[in-house]
Protein backbone atom coordinates (compact mmCIF):
# COMPACT_ATOMS: atom_id res chain seq x y z
CA UNK A 1 0.00 0.00 0.00
CA UNK A 2 1.10 3.44 -1.08
CA UNK A 3 0.39 6.68 1.36
CA UNK A 4 1.64 9.82 1.43
CA UNK A 5 0.88 13.16 3.61
CA UNK A 6 1.44 16.95 3.06
CA UNK A 7 1.23 19.99 4.90
CA UNK A 8 -2.44 19.45 6.35
CA UNK A 9 -2.64 22.95 6.67
CA UNK A 10 -2.59 23.48 2.79
CA UNK A 11 -6.05 20.77 2.76
CA UNK A 12 -7.83 23.06 5.89
CA UNK A 13 -8.29 19.04 7.48
CA UNK A 14 -9.89 19.57 11.39
CA UNK A 15 -7.46 18.21 13.62
CA UNK A 16 -7.47 14.55 15.30
CA UNK A 17 -5.78 12.94 17.95
CA UNK A 18 -5.29 9.56 19.29
CA UNK A 19 -5.25 9.17 22.76
CA UNK A 20 -3.49 5.86 24.03
CA UNK A 21 -3.54 5.01 27.94
CA UNK A 22 -1.91 1.77 29.82
CA UNK A 23 -4.20 1.50 33.30
CA UNK A 24 -1.70 -1.15 34.03
CA UNK A 25 1.94 -0.54 32.08
CA UNK A 26 4.09 -1.58 35.54
CA UNK A 27 2.41 -4.40 35.94
CA UNK A 28 1.85 -5.48 32.05
CA UNK A 29 5.99 -5.03 32.07
CA UNK A 30 6.56 -7.72 34.98
CA UNK A 31 3.87 -9.90 33.06
CA UNK A 32 5.34 -9.30 29.73
CA UNK A 33 8.96 -10.34 30.72
CA UNK A 34 7.54 -13.69 32.72
CA UNK A 35 5.62 -14.93 29.89
CA UNK A 36 9.04 -13.94 27.74
CA UNK A 37 10.71 -16.07 30.21
CA UNK A 38 8.82 -18.93 30.73
CA UNK A 39 5.98 -19.33 28.23
CA UNK A 40 4.21 -21.93 30.00
CA UNK A 41 3.63 -19.29 33.01
CA UNK A 42 2.06 -16.37 31.03
CA UNK A 43 -0.90 -16.45 33.70
CA UNK A 44 -0.58 -14.21 36.65
CA UNK A 45 -0.10 -16.60 39.63
CA UNK A 46 -1.68 -14.03 42.19
CA UNK A 47 -2.57 -10.60 42.45
CA UNK A 48 0.61 -8.79 41.30
CA UNK A 49 1.27 -5.55 43.15
CA UNK A 50 4.66 -3.02 42.79
CA UNK A 51 5.87 -1.56 45.84
CA UNK A 52 8.01 1.56 46.75
CA UNK A 53 8.74 3.35 50.04
CA UNK A 54 7.16 6.34 50.87
CA UNK A 55 8.08 8.25 54.30
CA UNK A 56 9.61 4.79 55.31
CA UNK A 57 6.30 2.55 54.64
CA UNK A 58 6.57 0.15 52.16
CA UNK A 59 3.37 1.50 49.72
CA UNK A 60 1.82 0.00 46.60
CA UNK A 61 2.72 2.29 43.44
CA UNK A 62 0.89 0.13 41.00
CA UNK A 63 -1.47 -2.91 40.46
CA UNK A 64 -2.50 -5.25 37.72
CA UNK A 65 -5.90 -6.01 36.60
CA UNK A 66 -6.71 -9.19 38.78
CA UNK A 67 -5.06 -7.29 41.90
CA UNK A 68 -7.53 -4.49 41.02
CA UNK A 69 -10.57 -7.23 41.03
CA UNK A 70 -9.49 -8.37 44.15
CA UNK A 71 -10.11 -5.16 46.10
CA UNK A 72 -6.56 -3.58 45.83
CA UNK A 73 -5.74 0.54 44.62
CA UNK A 74 -2.37 1.90 44.45
CA UNK A 75 -1.39 3.91 47.65
CA UNK A 76 -2.20 1.32 49.86
CA UNK A 77 0.30 -0.08 52.51
CA UNK A 78 1.84 -3.02 51.89
CA UNK A 79 1.29 -4.36 55.22
CA UNK A 80 -2.78 -3.48 54.46
CA UNK A 81 -2.87 -5.46 51.16
CA UNK A 82 -0.95 -8.53 52.63
CA UNK A 83 -3.67 -8.38 55.52
CA UNK A 84 -6.61 -9.12 52.51
CA UNK A 85 -4.43 -11.12 50.21
CA UNK A 86 -1.78 -13.26 51.90
CA UNK A 87 -0.57 -15.20 48.71
CA UNK A 88 0.20 -11.45 47.37
CA UNK A 89 2.77 -11.03 44.53
CA UNK A 90 4.94 -8.17 45.23
CA UNK A 91 7.67 -6.67 42.89
CA UNK A 92 9.59 -3.85 43.39
CA UNK A 93 8.24 -0.32 41.18
CA UNK A 94 10.94 0.25 38.26
CA UNK A 95 9.90 3.82 36.53
CA UNK A 96 12.82 3.91 34.57
CA UNK A 97 12.15 0.28 33.15
CA UNK A 98 8.63 1.79 32.80
CA UNK A 99 9.60 4.95 31.26
CA UNK A 100 12.06 3.01 28.97
CA UNK A 101 8.93 0.74 28.02
CA UNK A 102 6.66 3.40 27.18
CA UNK A 103 8.83 4.95 24.95
CA UNK A 104 9.96 1.58 22.88
CA UNK A 105 6.00 1.43 22.59
CA UNK A 106 6.05 5.09 21.51
CA UNK A 107 8.49 3.99 18.75
CA UNK A 108 6.58 1.42 17.32
CA UNK A 109 3.63 3.27 17.19
CA UNK A 110 5.03 6.16 14.91
CA UNK A 111 4.27 3.20 11.96
CA UNK A 112 0.74 4.86 12.61
CA UNK A 113 1.92 8.67 12.46
CA UNK A 114 5.09 10.32 12.47
CA UNK A 115 4.29 12.73 15.10
CA UNK A 116 3.63 10.58 18.72
CA UNK A 117 3.89 12.63 21.74
CA UNK A 118 4.75 10.72 24.92
CA UNK A 119 2.65 11.19 27.69
CA UNK A 120 3.99 9.74 30.76
CA UNK A 121 3.76 7.93 33.11
CA UNK A 122 1.21 5.85 31.19
CA UNK A 123 0.10 7.43 27.69
CA UNK A 124 0.98 8.94 24.63
CA UNK A 125 -1.04 10.77 22.15
CA UNK A 126 -0.82 10.03 18.17
CA UNK A 127 -1.31 13.30 15.64
CA UNK A 128 -3.59 11.22 13.60
CA UNK A 129 -4.94 13.72 11.06
CA UNK A 130 -5.14 13.16 7.82
CA UNK A 131 -4.38 9.26 8.53
CA UNK A 132 -7.32 7.68 8.88
CA UNK A 133 -7.58 7.34 5.39
CA UNK A 134 -4.17 5.54 5.19
CA UNK A 135 -5.80 2.42 6.88
CA UNK A 136 -9.39 3.05 5.73
CA UNK A 137 -10.86 4.67 7.82
CA UNK A 138 -10.87 6.43 11.95
CA UNK A 139 -12.39 3.50 13.47
CA UNK A 140 -10.20 0.77 11.64
CA UNK A 141 -6.97 2.68 12.86
CA UNK A 142 -7.62 2.51 15.96
CA UNK A 143 -8.65 -0.95 16.09
CA UNK A 144 -5.25 -1.49 14.28
CA UNK A 145 -3.88 0.33 16.80
CA UNK A 146 -5.81 -1.71 20.22
CA UNK A 147 -5.11 -4.52 18.70
CA UNK A 148 -1.51 -4.61 17.78
CA UNK A 149 -0.70 -3.32 21.66
CA UNK A 150 -3.07 -6.19 23.06
CA UNK A 151 -1.13 -8.22 21.18
CA UNK A 152 1.82 -7.21 22.77
CA UNK A 153 0.42 -8.14 25.81
CA UNK A 154 -0.51 -4.75 26.82
CA UNK A 155 -3.80 -3.34 28.48
CA UNK A 156 -4.89 -0.47 26.66
CA UNK A 157 -7.91 1.64 25.84
CA UNK A 158 -7.78 4.07 22.55
CA UNK A 159 -10.02 7.76 22.40
CA UNK A 160 -10.27 9.48 19.32
CA UNK A 161 -10.93 13.24 19.59
CA UNK A 162 -10.72 16.51 17.84
CA UNK A 163 -8.19 17.90 20.78
CA UNK A 164 -5.41 16.29 22.40
CA UNK A 165 -6.79 16.67 26.27
CA UNK A 166 -10.26 15.97 25.46
CA UNK A 167 -8.91 12.71 23.79
CA UNK A 168 -6.66 11.88 26.78
CA UNK A 169 -9.61 12.71 29.21
CA UNK A 170 -12.09 10.28 27.59
CA UNK A 171 -9.33 7.44 27.36
CA UNK A 172 -8.71 7.76 31.86
CA UNK A 173 -12.48 8.28 32.68
CA UNK A 174 -14.74 8.16 29.67
CA UNK A 175 -16.21 5.40 27.54
CA UNK A 176 -16.69 7.14 24.77
CA UNK A 177 -14.44 5.61 21.99
CA UNK A 178 -14.55 8.50 18.73
CA UNK A 179 -15.67 11.66 19.30
CA UNK A 180 -17.17 13.32 16.04
CA UNK A 181 -15.30 16.70 15.18
CA UNK A 182 -16.85 19.61 17.27
CA UNK A 183 -18.90 17.32 20.04
CA UNK A 184 -15.51 17.85 22.18
CA UNK A 185 -17.46 19.81 24.89
CA UNK A 186 -20.62 17.55 24.71
CA UNK A 187 -18.09 14.33 25.03
CA UNK A 188 -16.54 15.22 28.32
CA UNK A 189 -19.72 17.03 29.70
CA UNK A 190 -20.23 13.95 31.62
CA UNK A 191 -16.64 12.99 33.25
CA UNK A 192 -15.92 14.02 36.99
CA UNK A 193 -13.75 16.73 37.85
CA UNK A 194 -10.94 14.59 38.16
CA UNK A 195 -10.39 14.46 34.55
CA UNK A 196 -8.93 18.31 35.06
CA UNK A 197 -5.98 16.95 36.59
CA UNK A 198 -5.87 19.59 39.30
CA UNK A 199 -4.26 18.83 42.68
CA UNK A 200 -6.10 16.59 44.60
CA UNK A 201 -7.28 20.07 47.45
CA UNK A 202 -8.49 21.94 44.88
CA UNK A 203 -10.32 18.62 43.37
CA UNK A 204 -11.91 18.48 47.03
CA UNK A 205 -12.66 22.42 47.34
CA UNK A 206 -15.01 21.77 43.79
CA UNK A 207 -16.18 18.34 44.91
CA UNK A 208 -17.84 20.04 48.32
CA UNK A 209 -19.42 22.51 46.40
CA UNK A 210 -21.22 20.20 44.61
CA UNK A 211 -19.86 20.25 41.54
CA UNK A 212 -18.88 17.04 40.44
CA UNK A 213 -18.80 16.25 37.22
CA UNK A 214 -16.94 19.05 33.72
CA UNK A 215 -20.39 20.11 32.47
CA UNK A 216 -21.44 21.16 35.74
CA UNK A 217 -18.20 23.65 35.66
CA UNK A 218 -18.65 24.73 32.60
CA UNK A 219 -22.10 25.60 33.38
CA UNK A 220 -20.86 27.84 35.67
CA UNK A 221 -18.62 31.53 34.86
CA UNK A 222 -14.93 30.91 34.52
CA UNK A 223 -14.04 34.12 36.05
CA UNK A 224 -15.33 32.61 39.37
CA UNK A 225 -12.88 29.53 39.28
CA UNK A 226 -10.29 32.11 37.88
CA UNK A 227 -10.48 34.37 41.39
CA UNK A 228 -10.65 30.78 43.25
CA UNK A 229 -7.78 28.07 41.47
CA UNK A 230 -6.10 30.89 38.74
CA UNK A 231 -6.57 30.70 35.01
CA UNK A 232 -4.42 27.20 35.42
CA UNK A 233 -7.94 25.80 35.91
CA UNK A 234 -9.96 27.88 33.38
CA UNK A 235 -7.24 27.34 30.90
CA UNK A 236 -7.44 23.29 31.08
CA UNK A 237 -11.42 23.35 31.35
CA UNK A 238 -11.47 25.16 27.88
CA UNK A 239 -8.20 22.48 26.18
CA UNK A 240 -10.29 19.86 27.75
CA UNK A 241 -13.54 21.34 25.79
CA UNK A 242 -11.75 22.10 22.53
CA UNK A 243 -11.98 25.51 22.84
CA UNK A 244 -8.21 26.16 23.03
CA UNK A 245 -5.53 24.99 21.29
CA UNK A 246 -3.38 22.12 22.76
CA UNK A 247 0.55 22.19 22.50
CA UNK A 248 1.54 18.53 21.63
CA UNK A 249 5.72 17.88 21.67
CA UNK A 250 6.49 15.08 19.44
CA UNK A 251 9.15 12.67 20.31
CA UNK A 252 10.75 13.06 17.27
CA UNK A 253 11.07 16.31 14.66
CA UNK A 254 7.94 15.90 12.34
CA UNK A 255 8.52 15.90 8.68
CA UNK A 256 6.69 18.69 7.09
CA UNK A 257 5.89 16.31 3.99
CA UNK A 258 6.01 12.57 4.13
CA UNK A 259 5.07 9.45 2.28
CA UNK A 260 5.52 5.69 3.33
CA UNK A 261 4.39 2.46 1.87
CA UNK A 262 3.35 -0.50 4.09
CA UNK A 263 3.49 -4.19 2.82
CA UNK A 264 1.25 -6.92 3.72
CA UNK A 265 4.26 -9.72 3.50
CA UNK A 266 7.65 -7.80 5.46
CA UNK A 267 10.64 -6.95 2.83
CA UNK A 268 14.46 -7.74 3.23
CA UNK A 269 16.26 -7.70 0.28
CA UNK A 270 18.41 -4.51 0.07
CA UNK A 271 17.20 -4.20 -3.93
CA UNK A 272 13.61 -3.90 -2.98
CA UNK A 273 14.65 -1.53 -0.50
CA UNK A 274 16.44 0.81 -2.81
CA UNK A 275 13.69 0.58 -5.05
CA UNK A 276 11.06 1.43 -2.69
CA UNK A 277 13.30 4.51 -1.58
CA UNK A 278 13.77 5.30 -5.21
CA UNK A 279 10.01 5.61 -5.51
CA UNK A 280 9.04 7.28 -2.41
CA UNK A 281 11.35 9.83 -3.57
CA UNK A 282 9.79 10.48 -6.56
CA UNK A 283 6.68 11.09 -5.01
CA UNK A 284 8.63 13.31 -2.55
CA UNK A 285 9.93 15.12 -5.47
CA UNK A 286 6.93 15.94 -7.05
CA UNK A 287 5.02 17.31 -4.01
CA UNK A 288 8.70 19.64 -3.42
CA UNK A 289 8.08 20.21 -7.28
CA UNK A 290 4.30 21.93 -6.83
CA UNK A 291 5.87 24.06 -3.71
CA UNK A 292 8.59 25.08 -6.04
CA UNK A 293 10.89 24.03 -2.72
CA UNK A 294 14.14 21.59 -2.42
CA UNK A 295 14.88 19.17 0.10
CA UNK A 296 17.54 20.06 2.77
CA UNK A 297 17.24 17.20 5.29
CA UNK A 298 15.54 14.10 5.01
CA UNK A 299 14.51 11.16 6.96
CA UNK A 300 13.99 7.32 6.17
CA UNK A 301 12.75 4.86 8.74
CA UNK A 302 12.66 1.82 8.27
CA UNK A 303 9.89 -0.31 10.82
CA UNK A 304 10.43 -4.34 11.41
CA UNK A 305 7.88 -6.92 12.16
CA UNK A 306 9.17 -6.86 15.33
CA UNK A 307 8.71 -3.15 16.31
CA UNK A 308 11.98 -2.04 16.41
CA UNK A 309 12.95 0.96 13.99
CA UNK A 310 15.46 2.21 12.29
CA UNK A 311 16.30 5.84 11.04
CA UNK A 312 18.64 7.45 8.75
CA UNK A 313 19.27 10.76 8.31
CA UNK A 314 20.24 12.65 5.16
CA UNK A 315 21.19 16.10 5.25
CA UNK A 316 21.92 18.47 2.00
CA UNK A 317 24.01 21.32 1.91
CA UNK A 318 21.80 22.66 -0.79
CA UNK A 319 18.52 22.49 -1.84
CA UNK A 320 17.74 19.92 -4.23
CA UNK A 321 14.67 17.54 -5.58
CA UNK A 322 17.01 15.46 -7.43
CA UNK A 323 16.07 11.29 -7.16
CA UNK A 324 19.55 10.21 -8.78
CA UNK A 325 21.68 12.58 -6.30
CA UNK A 326 19.34 11.39 -3.55
CA UNK A 327 19.28 7.99 -4.02
CA UNK A 328 23.88 8.63 -4.39
CA UNK A 329 23.72 10.46 -0.69
CA UNK A 330 21.36 7.63 0.70
CA UNK A 331 24.00 5.03 -0.49
CA UNK A 332 26.78 6.49 0.78
CA UNK A 333 25.07 6.93 4.23
CA UNK A 334 24.07 3.02 4.49
CA UNK A 335 27.80 2.21 3.08
CA UNK A 336 28.54 4.30 6.26
CA UNK A 337 26.95 3.07 9.00
CA UNK A 338 28.43 1.58 11.81
CA UNK A 339 26.08 -0.41 12.88
CA UNK A 340 24.09 -1.91 9.71
CA UNK A 341 20.32 -1.91 8.97
CA UNK A 342 19.58 -5.09 9.61
CA UNK A 343 16.15 -6.28 8.27
CA UNK A 344 15.62 -9.11 10.64
CA UNK A 345 12.33 -10.73 9.93
CA UNK A 346 12.16 -8.07 7.76
CA UNK A 347 10.41 -4.70 7.49
CA UNK A 348 6.75 -4.47 7.14
CA UNK A 349 6.64 0.04 6.60
CA UNK A 350 8.95 1.89 4.91
CA UNK A 351 8.67 5.97 5.26
CA UNK A 352 10.60 8.60 4.25
CA UNK A 353 9.30 12.48 5.31
CA UNK A 354 11.08 15.75 4.94
CA UNK A 355 12.27 17.62 7.74
CA UNK A 356 13.53 20.95 6.19
CA UNK A 357 13.29 22.09 2.93
CA UNK A 358 13.68 25.80 1.17
CA UNK A 359 12.91 27.72 -1.47
CA UNK A 360 13.99 26.19 -4.68
CA UNK A 361 13.47 27.55 -8.49
CA UNK A 362 15.28 26.39 -11.86
CA UNK A 363 18.37 28.13 -12.22
CA UNK A 364 19.44 28.47 -15.78
CA UNK A 365 23.44 27.98 -16.25
CA UNK A 366 25.60 30.87 -16.76
CA UNK A 367 27.74 31.24 -19.96
CA UNK A 368 30.84 31.01 -17.73
CA UNK A 369 29.53 27.61 -15.71
CA UNK A 370 29.70 28.99 -12.03
CA UNK A 371 26.37 27.37 -11.59
CA UNK A 372 27.33 23.92 -12.63
CA UNK A 373 30.41 24.16 -10.92
CA UNK A 374 28.40 25.03 -7.65
CA UNK A 375 26.60 22.41 -7.97
CA UNK A 376 29.13 19.98 -8.66
CA UNK A 377 30.62 21.16 -5.30
CA UNK A 378 27.86 20.50 -3.27
CA UNK A 379 26.81 16.91 -4.72
CA UNK A 380 31.04 16.32 -3.68
CA UNK A 381 30.69 18.23 0.00
CA UNK A 382 27.00 16.25 0.41
CA UNK A 383 28.53 12.52 -0.31
CA UNK A 384 31.86 12.97 1.82
CA UNK A 385 29.59 14.44 4.44
CA UNK A 386 27.45 11.16 3.83
CA UNK A 387 30.29 8.79 3.79
CA UNK A 388 32.88 10.22 6.39
CA UNK A 389 29.98 11.87 8.79
CA UNK A 390 28.75 15.60 8.85
CA UNK A 391 31.33 16.49 11.49
CA UNK A 392 34.42 15.51 9.38
CA UNK A 393 33.38 18.13 6.22
CA UNK A 394 33.72 21.71 7.54
CA UNK A 395 33.85 25.08 5.85
CA UNK A 396 34.27 28.65 7.32
CA UNK A 397 31.15 30.76 7.75
CA UNK A 398 31.61 34.58 8.94
CA UNK A 399 30.54 35.35 12.43
CA UNK A 400 29.64 38.74 13.19
CA UNK A 401 31.99 40.32 15.41
CA UNK A 402 34.43 43.22 14.85
CA UNK A 403 37.23 40.68 16.64
CA UNK A 404 39.91 39.22 13.67
CA UNK A 405 40.36 35.83 15.96
CA UNK A 406 36.76 35.43 15.55
CA UNK A 407 35.55 36.57 12.42
CA UNK A 408 35.48 33.19 11.42
CA UNK A 409 34.13 29.33 12.70
CA UNK A 410 34.17 25.98 11.58
CA UNK A 411 30.66 24.46 11.28
CA UNK A 412 29.32 21.46 8.74
CA UNK A 413 28.83 22.00 5.38
CA UNK A 414 24.82 21.34 5.56
CA UNK A 415 25.28 24.53 8.01
CA UNK A 416 25.49 27.03 4.72
CA UNK A 417 22.30 28.97 4.75
CA UNK A 418 21.47 31.59 2.03
CA UNK A 419 22.25 34.44 4.14
CA UNK A 420 25.42 32.82 5.59
CA UNK A 421 27.64 34.46 2.79
CA UNK A 422 30.59 36.74 3.22
CA UNK A 423 30.93 40.47 2.98
CA UNK A 424 32.34 40.82 -0.24
CA UNK A 425 33.96 44.54 -1.01
CA UNK A 426 32.35 46.91 -3.49
CA UNK A 427 33.86 46.70 -7.06
CA UNK A 428 37.18 48.57 -7.32
CA UNK A 429 37.61 48.11 -3.50
CA UNK A 430 40.22 46.46 -1.66
CA UNK A 431 38.61 43.90 1.07
CA UNK A 432 38.45 44.99 4.74
CA UNK A 433 40.32 41.82 6.44
CA UNK A 434 43.19 39.45 4.62
CA UNK A 435 41.92 36.10 3.83
CA UNK A 436 45.16 34.93 5.39
CA UNK A 437 45.35 35.17 8.99
CA UNK A 438 48.33 34.35 11.61
CA UNK A 439 47.48 32.98 14.88
CA UNK A 440 48.81 34.08 16.86
CA UNK A 441 50.10 37.16 14.84
CA UNK A 442 53.71 37.51 14.51
CA UNK A 443 56.08 40.01 15.37
CA UNK A 444 57.48 42.48 13.07
CA UNK A 445 60.39 44.86 13.85
CA UNK A 446 59.45 48.22 12.46
CA UNK A 447 62.69 49.97 11.11
CA UNK A 448 61.32 53.52 10.23
CA UNK A 449 58.42 55.49 10.96
CA UNK A 450 57.01 59.14 10.43
CA UNK A 451 56.29 58.98 14.41
CA UNK A 452 56.45 56.79 17.33
CA UNK A 453 52.51 56.88 16.52
CA UNK A 454 52.45 56.93 13.24
CA UNK A 455 52.30 54.18 10.26
CA UNK A 456 55.25 52.48 9.84
CA UNK A 457 57.31 53.08 6.33
CA UNK A 458 59.60 49.81 6.35
CA UNK A 459 59.20 46.93 8.54
CA UNK A 460 61.54 43.58 8.77
CA UNK A 461 59.50 40.20 8.77
CA UNK A 462 61.50 36.88 8.47
CA UNK A 463 64.43 38.36 7.50
CA UNK A 464 62.93 40.44 4.40
CA UNK A 465 63.07 44.03 4.69
CA UNK A 466 59.52 45.48 2.68
CA UNK A 467 59.52 48.87 2.31
CA UNK A 468 55.40 50.45 2.39
CA UNK A 469 54.32 52.56 -0.53
CA UNK A 470 51.03 53.25 0.84
CA UNK A 471 48.86 52.32 3.47
CA UNK A 472 45.34 53.04 5.10
CA UNK A 473 44.49 53.64 8.26
CA UNK A 474 44.72 53.43 11.57
CA UNK A 475 41.44 51.52 12.32
CA UNK A 476 41.18 50.81 16.20
CA UNK A 477 39.62 47.80 17.48
CA UNK A 478 39.15 47.67 20.88
CA UNK A 479 38.68 44.10 22.92
CA UNK A 480 35.01 42.87 23.66
CA UNK A 481 34.61 43.67 27.28
CA UNK A 482 32.16 40.81 27.66
CA UNK A 483 34.56 37.77 27.12
CA UNK A 484 36.97 36.68 29.36
CA UNK A 485 40.57 37.04 27.89
CA UNK A 486 39.95 39.63 25.33
CA UNK A 487 42.65 41.38 23.69
CA UNK A 488 44.01 44.50 24.05
CA UNK A 489 43.13 47.52 21.96
CA UNK A 490 44.85 47.90 18.63
CA UNK A 491 45.41 50.23 16.40
CA UNK A 492 45.71 48.34 12.47
CA UNK A 493 46.94 49.24 8.83
CA UNK A 494 46.88 47.80 5.68
CA UNK A 495 49.81 48.60 3.92
CA UNK A 496 51.16 47.82 0.17
CA UNK A 497 55.11 47.64 0.18
CA UNK A 498 57.25 48.64 -2.67
CA UNK A 499 56.75 44.79 -4.57
CA UNK A 500 52.71 45.03 -3.98
CA UNK A 501 52.38 42.73 -1.59
CA UNK A 502 50.11 43.69 0.86
CA UNK A 503 49.87 43.20 4.33
CA UNK A 504 47.79 43.72 7.91
CA UNK A 505 49.32 45.32 10.50
CA UNK A 506 48.81 46.68 14.33
CA UNK A 507 50.17 48.33 17.08
CA UNK A 508 50.05 47.61 20.72
CA UNK A 509 50.91 50.64 23.30
CA UNK A 510 49.55 53.13 25.39
CA UNK A 511 50.81 56.26 24.10
CA UNK A 512 48.93 58.92 26.40
CA UNK A 513 50.99 57.40 29.43
CA UNK A 514 53.91 56.65 27.51
CA UNK A 515 54.42 53.35 29.10
CA UNK A 516 57.27 51.85 26.60
CA UNK A 517 57.42 52.09 22.39
CA UNK A 518 54.74 50.17 20.65
CA UNK A 519 54.83 46.99 19.23
CA UNK A 520 54.64 45.96 16.06
CA UNK A 521 52.22 42.75 14.66
CA UNK A 522 51.36 41.05 11.59
CA UNK A 523 48.05 40.07 11.46
CA UNK A 524 47.55 38.48 8.63
CA UNK A 525 48.50 38.64 4.25
CA UNK A 526 46.12 39.82 1.64
CA UNK A 527 46.19 37.70 -1.35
Amino acid sequence: MISSASDVSQKRMERRYLAVWFPYLPADRILRRRATGAPDKCEEPAPLVLAEKVKGASRIAAISRKARQAGLAAGLTLADARARIPRLWVEPMDRRADADLLDAIAEDCGRFTPVVAVDSPDGMTLDITGCGALFGTEAELRLKVSQRLRRAGLHVRTVIAGAPDTARALARHGRIAIVPTGHEAEAVSGLPVAALGMEASDQLSVSRAGLKTIGALAERPSILFAARFGEKMTGRLARLQGHAPSLLTPRRDSPMLWTQRSFAEPVARSEDIEAILASLAADLCQMLLERREGMRVTEASFHRSDGVVRYIRIDMSQPGRDVAAFMRLLRERLGALADPLDPGFGFDLVRLGVLSAEPLDIKQADLDGRVIAAHAISSLTDRLSARLGQDRVLCFLPEDTHDPARAARLAPVEAITPASGWNRPQSGEAPLRPHLIFDPPQPVIVTLAEAPDGPPRAFRWRRMEHRITAYEGPERIAPEWWREHACEERDYYRVEDISGHRFWLFRTGDYVTGAGPPDWFLHGAFG
